[in-house]
């Protein structure tokens, strides 16, 4: 068992050349015959042009061959790269507790699922519970702390009565895994620790059942909620990010505001209001938000999600420098209210996209 473990990364150090393998012997063997067969050393067309088709034929079909081997193979690596992402940051369920969900992630890596933001939403005894991160830095540098954080809380939240009790978790396994990380980078060698600044912005969201959302926010962009207007709430000041500071004894978990039956929230990550198009101008988040409220009020959180998302793409481009992630989460218990009372409705979600007055 020894011996064979010692001679696995020799192996795998050679896997890479075993493609070229057949080429290289191809060749070896045409400089081989073209030097050495007195039949190679015929000066007539006729057997210049047979010799030039026939080592051109085989040749061609050994490449081909090769290529064949290198998309198969690149095909296995990024189904199973697929399949780890999708367990990483699976696909949220279209509804959960009366509630309609749509959410999507684009990476700033090209080709990768998953970069340095999170999310997820589960219905716990304590009601339906909702996570946005972003992880420092960007790409699939950050995966090892997505993961840290979201099984933590992916299990935190279904035992935590409370969402303060959800946070410590979240910490004390991120702090785990910064941990690890330092210990491995140091035994690779000495120099600088990047491990050491690792931290996480991190919105917790509870949704109680009469609408309420109860919030814990560290370092993270607050979210919008939609009807017939957008609106960017908060409540108060948030805690620095995890892992940059000691959490404080006591933590201000908040009634933010109340989600009314067929309101729905965005939540999102940074990437997404930072985004800049070719001339540096930011992403207009909230512009595109009102605009999509206001056209169809009550649409489907997968509809804004894409919305945002091809307004986004079309503003960038498609050249992202960071990794965005959109949430989506409408109301939609006793829908039939919606219908009710459309004026009032439509006249309290204009007051409430208004501008505040200045004090002075």
């Amino acid at each position: 068992m020894i011996r064979w473990r010692s001679r696995k990364p020799r192996a795998g150090r050679a896997a890479p050349l075993v493609p070229l393998v057949l080429p290289g012997l191809w060749g070896a063997v045409a400089v081989t015959w073209k030097l050495t067969c007195p039949l190679a050393q015929r000066e007539d067309l006729v057997t210049r042009i047979a010799s030039s088709v026939v080592f051109f034929a085989v040749g061609t079909a050994l490449v081909i061959g090769v290529i064949r081997g290198l998309r198969r193979e690149l095909r296995q690596i990024k189904a199973v790269a697929h399949a780890a992402q999708q367990v990483l940051l699976r696909p949220l369920p279209p509804c959960l507790d009366g509630l309609s969900l749509a959410a999507t992630q684009l990476s700033s890596v090209r080709g990768a699922a998953v970069g340095g933001d999170l999310y997820e939403v589960v219905a716990t005894p304590y009601g339906v519970r909702v996570i946005i991160g972003d992880v420092r830095g960007h790409g699939l540098a950050a995966f090892g702390a997505v993961a840290a954080v979201l099984g933590s809380f992916r299990e935190a939240a279904h035992e935590e009565p409370g969402l303060g009790g959800v946070l410590r978790r979240l910490d004390r396994a991120l702090q785990r895994y910064v941990g690890e990380r330092a210990r491995d980078e140091c035994a690779h060698g000495p120099g600088a620790n990047p491990s050491a600044e690792e931290f996480v912005t991190v919105l917790l969201l509870d949704v109680r059942r009469n609408g309420d959302l109860m919030v814990l926010n560290c370092g993270h962009p607050w979210p919008y909620r939609l009807g017939y207007g957008a609106e960017r709430l908060s409540a108060g000041d948030p805690l620095p990010p995890l892992g940059a500071f000691p959490l404080p004894d006591t933590l201000p978990v908040q009634r933010c505001a109340r989600l009314l039956p067929c309101e729905a929230l965005l939540l999102h990550t940074d990437g997404a209001e930072e985004a800049r198009d070719a001339a540096g101008r930011f992403f207009p988040l909230e512009e595109v938000l009102v605009r999509a409220a206001r056209s169809a009020p009550h649409r489907a959180p997968a509809a804004v999600v894409e919305q945002v998302r091809t307004s986004l793409l079309a503003h960038t481009r498609g050249r992202l420098a960071d990794d965005v992630a959109l949430v989506a989460v409408r109301n939609d218990r006793a829908r039939t209210s919606c219908t009710r009372l459309p004026a009032q409705s439509a006249e309290h979600g204009l007051r409430r996209s208004r501008p505040a007055p200045s004090s002075r």
